[in-house]
């Protein structure tokens, strides 16, 4: 079996400049950075379809992505991979008081309470002078995921919808907006301004209905692809393509793609 001092030793043999992959000797954080992104993805992807065998090596290649950044990182000075590893240990030790301390928590809401309190206090003691509710939450992640945390977070102090009835009130004046923009002519950043709202919008109503929002989108762009390249094996089979057709016979075509597809899915 092989171990993980086996994967930091392949690893420390890609970068050997004496020897060492040309490829992997060339990159740097920032030229990894897309491929950590792209791994973790990958991940969902497979736990998505609950393919656990395609897990296992997704898992695999994400891990890659932390020994590759910890190689790097000790080729620089910076920490080793061992650093790492000790780094998390402590931090889930100190953020789990109710497990290996004596503190108590009932149920999973507390815990997250909790949790955010610590993270509040880490960084109050590592110098940060930023009090905000919305403190710590980092710009790198993607736009709809840090709505959704900036969403989170004003709920901590009241600052929220009690139901998501107002939310959709709220989402149909944000649509309103939009066509209203769209209708006067209005420049291109108003328009961005009105539709970044509406996304947003988009976000809370999905938080609202417990709905994960990366789930819900890679499931729609998933069924948009699986029936579209229906549509287009549908024109193959009557000896066109979809680009000499008219929208209305593609959309005849959408509609067969989709009927095909509920008709296949057994009654629940």
């Amino acid at each position: 079996m092989r171990t993980i001092d086996d994967l930091l030793a392949i690893m420390a043999r890609l970068r050997d400049p004496d020897g060492g992959c040309p490829w992997d000797l060339e990159q740097s954080f920032e030229t990894i950075v897309p491929y950590t992104i792209e791994e973790a993805y990958e991940v969902a992807d497979a736990v998505d379809r609950r393919d656990y065998a395609d897990l296992c090596g997704e898992l695999g290649d994400l891990l890659l992505q932390v020994v590759f950044h910890a190689r790097m990182a000790e080729e620089a000075g910076h920490f080793r991979f061992e650093d790492v590893v000790a780094s998390i240990c402590d931090k889930l030790v100190t953020r789990h008081p109710h497990v290996f301390g004596d503190a108590k928590a009932d149920g999973a809401g507390e815990v997250l309470v909790a949790w955010e309190a610590i993270k509040q206090r880490e960084r109050e003691a590592g110098g940060d002078t930023d009090t905000s509710a919305l403190a710590g939450i980092t710009r790198g992640l993607p736009e709809w995921q840090r709505a959704l945390k900036l969403q989170k977070r004003a709920a901590t102090v009241g600052f929220d919808w009690p139901d998501v009835g107002p939310v959709f009130d709220k989402l149909h004046e944000e649509i309103d907006e939009v066509r209203a923009e769209f209708a006067s002519g209005g420049d291109h950043a108003r328009l961005t301004d009105e539709i970044g709202d509406l996304l947003f919008v988009g976000v809370n109503v999905a938080r609202h209905a417990k709905v994960d929002v990366s789930a819900a989108l890679r499931g729609a762009n998933a069924k948009f692809e699986r029936r579209f390249r229906r549509m287009e094996t549908l024109a193959a089979e009557q000896g066109t393509t979809l680009a000499g057709q008219p929208l209305s016979a593609q959309d005849a075509l959408w509609d067969r793609a989709k009927a095909e597809e509920r008709a296949a899915v057994p009654p629940a």
